[in-house]
């Protein structure tokens, strides 16, 4: 990448990435790039195009959430088909974090310091988890999975406000009240080696959500808007279907949340 090349074209070039390895290649690239200098925040880039799907391999076959069977942690397959679904939050997170790159644009230079970061640690949680997927005799796309995080930046594509509250504040910040419990499950087993990793990125995923948390916020300061509230409404209108305690109170504190946030999650999820 050229020294001025734009970081919004290296943003649109990884979304549009569809094979495993060339998003996660692509993605430590650009974010090498624009660590060192390499990719320019250009003020006079074109407009962002319309949000669509990202580029995806043609397998997982995306299905609805209600037809993803449950599978319990006591067979290799059911620990596969666990970690297989990790694998696609994080697949999706790639993009999630381009996009927030890509689509909004006239934001501080530190945020689009952060959601490179986030991209490219999401890049590596993926790699981790498709290895350790591979080491299991199983690969990426072996399992169907659902498209849920990707719905919900499409409907937040007009507002970068919306879409910190409710991505990593809402659908993200899950892995923090559930990963805890899978790591306790996992090593119960004997599987040390995943729930190693599950270690990484739960402590990963808390500067991610908390990034979200530091950008919701500045967004709400920029229009004079209170962000207890707001959160509140955004959680209603967009929100009350995905949510469900209970709530890992701890990380999500760490993450940003404030007790009148918390309050809210708990009250609208019940």
């Amino acid at each position: 990448m050229s020294v001025g090349a734009s970081l919004f074209d290296a943003a649109r070039d990884c979304l549009a990435a569809a094979s495993p390895e060339d998003k996660v290649a692509a993605t430590h690239a650009a974010a090498d790039a624009f660590r060192c200098g390499g990719l320019a925040i250009d003020a006079a880039a074109p407009p962002p195009q319309p949000i669509t799907m990202p580029g995806r391999p043609p397998r997982p076959r995306l299905v609805h959430p209600r037809e993803l069977p449950r599978r319990g942690f006591g067979t290799d397959e059911g620990r596969a088909a666990f970690i297989h679904a990790i694998a696609h939050i994080e697949f999706n997170a790639i993009d999630l974090g381009w996009d927030a790159v890509y689509r909004f644009r006239g934001m501080p230079a530190q945020y689009y310091a952060d959601w490179v970061m986030v991209a490219d640690d999401e890049a590596r949680h993926f790699s981790m988890l498709r290895a350790r997927l591979q080491a299991m005799g199983f690969d990426y796309g072996d399992f169907d999975a659902h498209n849920g995080l990707w719905e919900m930046a499409e409907k937040t594509a007009h507002d970068v406000l919306a879409r910190m509250a409710l991505v990593p504040r809402v659908l993200e910040a899950r892995g923090l009240d559930v990963t805890p419990g899978m790591i306790v499950k996992l090593r119960a087993l004997g599987d040390q080696a995943t729930a190693d990793i599950l270690e990484v990125i739960l402590r990963e995923e808390i500067a991610h959500v908390a990034a979200g948390s530091r950008w919701f916020r500045w967004c709400c300061e920029r229009g004079g808007i209170d962000p207890e509230p707001r959160f509140r409404e955004l959680l209603t209108e967009y929100a009350r279907a995905v949510l469900h305690g209970p709530f890992n109170v701890d990380a999500r504190s760490a993450a940003g949340f404030s007790e009148d946030e918390l309050a809210a999650l708990v009250q609208i999820s019940g």
